[in-house]
């Protein structure tokens, strides 16, 4: 399902999944006024984001993968 105008790059989510080289992890991304899951990689190859991570997504591949680097903290 494509996100007709909605914007994915640039939001954050939580990693539900871990994240890392070789690794195809997940993050819930609050999307339409829900939170959907989305396949998600490492933007650098050679992180590894552990489950609870809050993350913000740099791509995104239609229909449900992420590119995602961590967040800064606030």
């Amino acid at each position: 399902m494509a996100f007709a105008g909605v914007v994915v790059v640039g939001r954050e989510g939580r990693v539900t999944g871990r994240i890392g080289p070789g690794l195809v992890g997940e993050v819930m991304v609050g999307i339409r006024g829900g939170v959907e899951a989305f396949y998600a990689h490492p933007v650098n190859p050679r992180d590894e984001i552990d489950v609870g991570a809050i993350v913000v997504v740099v791509e995104y591949h239609p229909p449900r993968t992420v590119y995602v680097a961590p967040a800064l903290p606030s």
